[in-house]
């Protein structure tokens, strides 16, 4: 059941806004609820109730009315929410306008920058003047290219402020990785920064940007942020303009936001492109907006004057969560560059200087600080920190224990789990229960999760596919380029018709606690980052020497590492220049995040008859688990070959 870590005190649990909120439904619907997992029920019985109740106590602006909450609860995917409201993603993370601190960068090559609330309204303004004079209308795909700065946010909420749909990639991100990504939406503008600084060394975006334009025809022009250097060189680079120049002339004035419809595009995420070019997730300004603000108010118990932090690029949707928090007027801090450069401690000095009260991670980082011995606790003074938040993989057991040992004795950690499809979580935290190791707190409010076993019934105590049983406000609009929903279709209802399926194997205890056992695909997670086996069999593939590939995530001291297993052409053999070869490929041109761990020579490769690789039966003969079904495949002899390499055993 997990060891029992942190109690919330009394006046921590009155205090909280998920308390506020449920003597709201008490009063608005004569109910008798009295703790989290009362209010949980509640919820995903009366869908319509909790959306349209949260709604009003969140403050979530709309500019014209709603006629209805949801036209079908019992449609998935397909449900129409809030039908004739009218609202602006923008406006609602600009409600606050005042001195107050809205965003504090900190990256490794300058020194701490702020931004007011009337700071950061006046600098959207400005390059929402600036966009709108170029044409920018509703629906057209503005991009970044771009550092997690406060230019990306301003960029973002300008473009949103317009009705424009925003995307964004990491600057990490190889040619490849982003022309899949870009390449297939036409964006109009794209924002790039002239470099960035990762571990204290520089790099260079705007050599990149030059050889991707020819393959992004749809660009009409590239605004460029000085970050690196005060006056980058442009040459080279079609239809670009630095920032300052971009905005220039811009008249004083107040901001004006476009009203959109409830689901007008707001965001393009991006799946991790397993099988193939990553699928594109259309989402809705209303949904995600009502869903972040749900998980930040009443999950993260956040409130005007707390300070958030999570450690997170640019292409990980915990950015867009991150940026949500505007909305509650808290000020947001970004981080830029490497999280132990120059030592372990750099975030833990900035929460200190900063006093920041929510504090977000990955378990991969937890990990990392627990295999380093470093105790926080003892050379760090952290009295504002109240929430640790982790996601990215599952926390164990021995992550929970050592944050309340070595970090903070009396604050919430919160490991949470959701994902880019619905840009926020399905189990996170509640500020009302306490926390047991290795265990998320409890389903999110509204989402109607189970644990499903393989006869597809909800189960208690035992392992099962995450699925969601009800529609959500978040879920994706619709894919990209998949006009009859075929893809959208496959991705999570080909198993369980009406039925959301996650890809991720949990359980759910009889006190509603859940327990991740990891993905039940084949995506990777190396350092809480989900990234996808076909981009790397993309760049394995120009590799001469290799005739075929398989690549898998083995689990490997509480976080996964890459396994790159190769057949190689006869006459070749694996030798360190190869292996520098192949890992300088796969960093080059998809990310440094993509590069494997081991490189591994095998005799062959397992396939499907139908001639697809079988990435989890590698996954299972590795790690000593059986494979079932081994009649459907091609070449079952090649596992035993796997189930013996001396080599996955080591470090």
């Amino acid at each position: 059941m997990g060891k029992l870590l942190w109690t919330p005190s009394v006046e921590r649990a009155s205090a909280a806004n998920m308390t506020a909120f449920m003597q709201a439904v008490n009063q608005r619907w004569q109910t008798h609820l009295s703790g989290y997992s009362d209010l949980y029920q509640w919820s995903v019985e009366h869908i319509d109730r909790f959306w349209e109740t949260f709604l009003a106590f969140s403050g979530i602006r709309l500019q014209t009315p709603y006629r209805a909450v949801i036209d079908d609860p019992r449609k998935m995917p397909g449900a129409r929410w809030f039908e004739g409201a009218r609202l602006n993603f923008a406006e609602n993370l600009l409600t606050h306008r005042d001195d107050a601190v809205a965003l504090v960068s900190w990256c490794e090559n300058r020194a701490p920058l702020r931004l007011t609330y009337a700071q950061l309204v006046d600098q959207v303004r400005v390059l929402a003047w600036a966009l709108k004079r170029h044409g920018i209308r509703p629906g057209d795909r503005v991009v970044g290219f771009m550092p997690n700065i406060p230019e990306t946010v301003i960029a973002m909420l300008a473009a949103t402020s317009l009705g424009a749909t925003w995307s964004s990639c990491s600057p990490d991100f190889g040619i490849r990785g982003v022309l899949d990504r870009f390449g297939q939406t036409a964006p109009r503008i794209l924002f790039t920064a002239d470099g960035y600084m990762f571990k204290g060394k520089s790099f260079d975006c705007l050599e990149r940007i030059r050889q991707m334009l020819t393959q992004l025809p749809s660009l009409e022009k590239v605004v460029v942020v000085p970050f690196q250097k005060e006056a980058p060189d442009l040459s080279g680079i079609a239809h670009g303009v630095l920032l300052g120049d971009f905005t220039a002339g811009a008249p004083s004035g107040e901001i004006s936001f476009t009203a959109l419809p409830f689901d007008h595009p707001l965001y393009i995420m991006y799946s991790s492109g397993t099988t193939g070019l990553p699928k594109c997730m259309v989402q809705g300004a209303g949904g995600v907006l009502i869903n972040q603000l749900k998980e930040m108010i009443l999950h993260t118990d956040m409130k005007r004057g707390d300070i958030i932090f999570y450690y997170t690029s640019c292409g990980w949707m915990m950015w867009n969560w991150l940026v949500s928090a505007l909305a509650t007027g808290a000020t947001v801090v970004l981080y830029d560059g490497n999280p132990f450069h120059p030592d372990s401690d750099v975030l833990w000095r900035m929460a200190e200087e900063e006093k920041i009260t929510v504090f977000g991670t990955s378990a991969g980082y937890i990990s990392a600080l627990q295999n380093s011995g470093a105790d926080i606790a003892a050379t760090h003074s952290l009295p504002a920190l109240c929430t640790v938040l982790s996601t990215g993989s599952p926390l164990s057991e021995e992550n929970f224990e050592y944050v309340y040992a070595h970090i903070k004795k009396d604050l919430q950690l919160a490991s949470i789990s959701g994902g880019s499809d619905l840009n926020g979580c399905f189990a996170l935290g509640n500020p009302l229960d306490p926390v047991y190791s290795g265990q998320l707190q409890g389903r999110g409010l509204g989402m109607k999760v189970f644990a499903f076993n393989e006869e597809g019934r909800p189960v208690t105590g035992e392992k099962g596919e995450l699925v969601c049983a009800a529609p959500f406000p978040s879920m994706p609009i619709y894919f990209w380029d998949d006009p009859d929903g075929v893809k959208y279709h496959a991705a999570y209802f080909d198993k369980y018709p009406n039925i959301w399926r996650h890809g991720d194997f949990i359980s759910i205890n009889e006190r509603g606690g859940v327990v991740i056992y990891g993905r039940s695909d084949a995506t990777l997670n190396p350092g809480g980052v989900r990234i996808g086996t076909a981009e790397i069999y993309r760049q394995v593939e120009l590799i001469d020497e290799i005739e075929d590939s398989i690549v898998i995530g083995q689990d490997w001291k509480n976080d996964v590492r890459v396994i790159l297993f190769i057949k190689l052409k006869p006459g070749h053999h694996l030798d360190e220049t190869l292996r520098a070869k192949i890992k300088s490929a796969i960093r080059d041109n998809a990310s440094p995040r993509h590069v494997p761990a081991k490189i591994i020579a095998v005799p062959g490769i397992p396939y499907t008859l139908n001639m697809k690789k079988v990435e989890l039966a590698v996954r299972k003969a590795i790690s000593g688990q059986p494979i079932g079904n081994r009649d459907a495949l091609m070449n079952p002899e090649v596992l035993d070959f796997y189930a013996r390499i001396e080599e996955l055993h080591k470090d």
